[in-house]
């Protein structure tokens, strides 16, 4: 009974996000400087006049962010909940961790080779420009993330969570270092990157975006009971015939598929991964990480994109950043865990 109870919960629950996500859709469609009526989005949408002023709008320009939004988003909660479960770190995430400084490090070796190759070099591998930041980025994810998982069997979540931002900090100095030797279109085009935003992904990047992301998202699903296991410890996952070591391998690949790419179009996007498995845990009352899993993804393209509309608001003075609606929705999260959290309170005795 109690069971049924819980399951009704869920369900009800996860159908007022997708609501809610439906509505926030809406909105990003509909609101910015030039506000269209629903009628309007959908005349947008179907794309009968490829010339009006409707599908310029919508199809060419606030289409592409709400997908870029909900993908990235989505991939986030998804990629923060892997690593929670793999590092069993309350505060663990892809920006939390390094990984997502890691990112900015590969795509600012990416800009800094385009700077010394130069303008032509460039435009002769004009194709293969977003493969070549997503690939940086990949990299630079991937170096932090096997840093991370060899200290993670040395030392304990506070320390390894304090690493992980120690590591951060050394790619941010050396980022700096690096973007000296770029001349100052490079530099601004990269401190706009840096800011986070969802605005900058155009119809072409999903072809680069997608493939990585689909097989993270079917990595994680497949790996869904085998770290169900690994919640209650590495002894107990093995009694259930489990091999950790490979586990924990696939588990920190599916992170970097999701979360590389991401960082690589849209910039470090902060605290959607560190806040929303928590949410997640709350809305379906479970740990089980299958049914944590879409809830996951559901809230962190609804968080992102309801960050995304406050940004795209009709603003006098624009424009507010991404990452400073998320810090003011996550800080007041990570502050409540640090205060309440038991894992982290027994690691500091």
């Amino acid at each position: 009974m109690h069971g049924d109870t819980r399951g009704l919960r869920a369900t009800v629950a996860m159908t007022v996000v997708m609501l809610a996500l439906c509505g926030a859709i809406l909105a990003s469609l509909s609101i910015g400087h030039e506000l269209l009526s629903p009628a309007r989005v959908l005349h947008g949408l179907a794309g009968m006049d490829p010339t009006s002023t409707e599908h310029r709008i919508v199809h060419g320009l606030r289409l592409p962010r709400v997908l870029a939004a909900i993908l990235g988003g989505g991939a986030l909660g998804v990629a923060g909940l892997l690593m929670q479960t793999l590092f069993r770190n309350p505060l663990a995430d892809a920006w939390s961790m390094g990984l997502m400084a890691g990112g900015q490090f590969g795509a600012a070796l990416v800009i800094v080779a385009g700077a010394v190759v130069g303008p032509a070099a460039l435009q002769a591998l004009g194709a293969l420009a977003g493969v070549g930041i997503v690939t940086g980025s990949v990299l630079g994810t991937l170096g932090v993330a096997m840093a991370m998982a060899a200290m993670a069997r040395r030392v304990g979540s506070v320390t390894l969570l304090v690493l992980g931002l120690m590591l951060g900090f050394l790619a941010q100095g050396l980022i700096s270092v690096l973007l000296h030797f770029t001349n100052r279109t490079q530099t601004r085009l990269f401190a706009s990157w840096n800011d986070a935003t969802f605005a900058s992904v155009a119809w072409p990047d999903f072809t680069i975006w997608l493939p990585p992301l689909v097989v993270g998202l079917l990595l994680a699903i497949w790996l869904a009971k085998p770290l169900t296991a690994l919640l209650l410890g590495d002894t107990y996952a093995e009694s259930l015939g489990v091999d950790v070591a490979r586990l924990r391998r696939r588990v920190l690949a599916a992170t970097i598929l999701l979360a590389a790419p991401v960082t690589a179009f849209c910039g470090p996007v902060a605290f959607v991964g560190l806040i929303t498995p928590h949410l997640a845990r709350g809305l379906v009352g479970t740990a089980r990480i299958g049914a944590v899993l879409p809830a996951c993804f559901a809230l962190g393209a609804l968080l992102a994109l309801a960050a995304d509309l406050v940004v795209h608001l009709p603003w006098r003075q624009h424009f507010l950043h991404l990452n400073a609606i998320l810090a003011i929705l996550g800080a007041p999260v990570v502050i409540t865990l640090l205060l309440t959290a038991r894992s982290l309170r027994v690691a500091e005795r």
